[in-house]
């Protein structure tokens, strides 16, 4: 008896993965302002023949429509683990092409300050190391930035920006075909 007691407080004790991506585990369930998200789907960034990160998407309920993702309300996480080094400067050019590519150039305009901010946020982080890992968090009325944990900088307020943000990945033209589908679930 005390050793199936045993035996359930050990299997308790380990987190359930959700998916794995290129060795990095991904949790099935995040937190984000006191919200259960859910692991939508996970996948692999690469540039030319390199892996520079894998991404989990987290969001209140699965769905594997872009636009609902996007739209969707509450709390939702974009969860980056760096595969590789990557200067600050070019992690938040990679950024901002994205949101460039995806949004109206009035709305791009709009959010070149919220970008800019983000841009500063980065700088003082310095460069995205191997090993790191970076969540955006939607938590209703801001985007917050944190690396391995640590909040960096201050909140981005204006949800335009967390659904612009998204749109790197999930919109009209994703940063990365293949990595759209896998994080919609595919």
């Amino acid at each position: 008896m005390a050793f199936r007691a045993l035996f359930f407080a050990a299997l308790v004790g380990f987190p359930a993965y959700g998916a794995e991506v290129a060795g990095v585990k991904i949790p099935e369930r995040m937190q984000v302002a006191n919200e259960d998200l859910v692991l939508n789907g996970a996948g692999l960034r690469k540039r030319a023949f390199f892996q520079v990160y894998a991404i989990g998407l987290y969001l209140p309920k699965k769905t594997q429509s872009a636009e609902e993702a996007i739209k969707s309300s509450g709390a939702r996480r974009v969860a980056i683990h760096m595969l590789r080094d990557v200067k600050a400067e070019t992690f938040t050019e990679a950024l901002a092409e994205g949101i460039r590519n995806n949004v109206p150039e009035t709305e791009a305009k709009a959010l070149e300050p919220k970008v800019k901010q983000l841009g500063t946020i980065m700088s003082e982080v310095g460069e995205a190391k191997k090993g790191m890992n970076i969540t955006l968090d939607w938590n209703g009325a801001a985007t917050q930035l944190s690396v391995d944990g640590k909040p960096a900088g201050q909140p981005i307020p204006g949800e335009e920006f967390s659904r612009a943000l998204l749109r790197i990945w999930l919109g009209d033209n994703p940063v990365q075909e293949d990595l759209k589908k896998a994080l919609l679930g595919g």
